[in-house]
C-alpha cells in the first residue's frame, strides 16, 4: 500500500499511526461492502419471483439471536475504531515540551513563518531532522488551513485565534505544504514546502553552526527582542513597570499565571488572554486597575502581536521583582 501512488511519502513520527488506522478503516469498509453485495445478490436470486421452489409461508419476520449478532458486532468494531481514534488524536494534540516553537501567520495567498532566532521565511519552512517541531498559526484574513501531507497533519488556521500543530520529520528532503480551506481565488496557489534538513546543516542554516549558509544567516532580530524593541516605542513600558507601581499591571511573571479580573472571575494569561488584552484590552481588565489602555488594533500586525506575546513570556521575575 505504501507504494500506492497516490499515498503521500510517509515522512514523520505521526504518519504510521494515522496510516495504520486509515489501512485498518479502509479495509473494515472494503469487507463489510462485499459482504453486503454478496448477500443482496444471493437473495435477489434466492427469492426471484420465477423461484417454485422456496415457501414463504409462515415463515419467520424476525430472529433476536441474529439481531444481536448484526447489532453487537458493529457496536464492538466501532468502539474499536473510536478508542484507537481517540489514541491518535490525543497523540496529535499533545504538545512535546522540548519542541522547536516557530510563528506561522497565513494570508491571501502565503504562508509568513519566523524561527525563535529570527529568520524569516515565506512559503518555506527550514526544520531539523527528528527534532519536534510546534507551530502557534494565525491567519491575518479568513480561514485558511496548513497542512503537510507526508506528516499526516493538517490545522485550520483561523483569523482572531491561535493554533497550534507539531510533527517530528523522520526524512530529509522537501514536503509539499498545502492550504486545505478554499480561502479565495488564488487558493490553489497558497502551497509552500517543509525543508527537512540534517541538525549540522540546520544549525549552520539558522546561523549556530561554524558555517552559517546564505539563505539563513541574514541578520535579523529574534521575536522576542523585537517585540522588546515594539514594547518601548508603543509606549508600553510607561504604565507596565516591572516593579507594579505603574498605572497598568506589571507582566513580570505574568504569562502561565492565573489573572484575577475586576468582575471576579480569573483567567489564564495564555498566548491567547495576552493577544486580546493587547488589542482589546477592555475586554478583560485585572482588579485593581482602570480600563485606560488604549486599543492597538488596527495598529499592530499579527507578527507584531506574536512578538509582543514572546516578549512577554521572556520576561521572568527575581527577588526584587523586576525583569532581568
Amino acid at each position: 500500500m505504501w507504494s500506492f501512488p497516490l499515498t503521500p511519502d510517509s515522512a514523520s513520527t505521526l504518519s504510521g499511526s494515522v496510516d495504520a488506522l486509515m489501512l485498518f478503516l479502509l479495509l473494515v469498509t472494503i469487507f463489510f461492502s462485499l459482504l453486503i453485495a454478496f448477500f443482496i445478490v444471493f437473495f435477489a436470486v434466492k427469492y426471484r419471483a420465477s423461484n417454485r421452489t422456496v415457501n414463504r409461508e409462515g415463515a419467520p419476520d424476525s430472529h433476536v439471536g441474529l439481531e444481536i449478532v448484526w447489532t453487537v458486532i458493529p457496536l464492538i468494531i466501532v468502539m474499536f475504531m473510536f478508542f484507537w481514534g481517540t489514541g491518535v488524536f490525543y497523540k496529535f494534540k499533545t504538545m512535546p515540551n522540548d519542541a522547536v516553537q516557530i510563528h506561522v501567520v497565513g494570508k491571501q495567498w502565503m504562508w509568513k513563518i519566523q524561527h525563535p532566532e529570527g529568520q524569516r521565511e515565506i512559503n518555506e519552512l527550514h526544520i531539523p531532522l527528528n527534532k519536534a517541531v510546534q507551530l502557534t498559526m494565525i491567519s491575518e484574513d479568513v480561514i485558511h488551513n496548513f497542512s503537510v501531507p507526508a506528516f499526516r497533519v493538517k490545522q485550520d488556521v483561523l483569523p482572531g485565534r491561535y493554533t497550534q500543530m507539531w510533527f517530528q520529520a523522520t526524512k530529509t528532503g522537501r514536503f509539499h505544504i498545502f492550504c486545505d480551506q478554499y480561502c479565495g481565488t488564488l487558493h490553489s496557489h497558497m502551497t509552500g514546502e517543509v525543508v527537512v534538513m540534517a541538525p549540522k546543516d540546520y544549525e549552520a542554516w539558522i546561523g549556530k553552526g561554524p558555517f552559517p549558509s546564505e539563505a539563513g544567516s541574514a541578520a535579523a532580530p529574534t521575536p522576542t527582542s523585537a517585540g522588546e524593541e515594539l514594547f518601548t516605542k508603543m509606549g508600553c513600558s510607561s504604565c507596565h513597570i516591572a516593579t507594579g507601581e505603574g498605572r497598568a499591571p506589571s507582566l513580570v511573571g505574568l504569562y502561565g499565571k492565573k489573572v484575577v479580573l475586576n468582575n471576579g472571575q480569573s483567567v489564564i494569561a495564555d498566548d491567547t488572554y495576552i493577544r486580546e488584552s493587547i488589542l482589546k484590552p477592555a475586554a478583560k481588565v485585572v482588579a485593581g486597575y482602570e480600563p485606560i489602555m488604549p486599543l492597538f488594533q488596527g495598529q499592530l500586525t499579527e507578527e507584531n502581536v506574536l512578538e509582543l506575546i514572546e516578549y512577554i513570556k521572556s520576561l521572568k521575575g527575581t527577588a526584587d521583582g523586576i525583569a532581568r
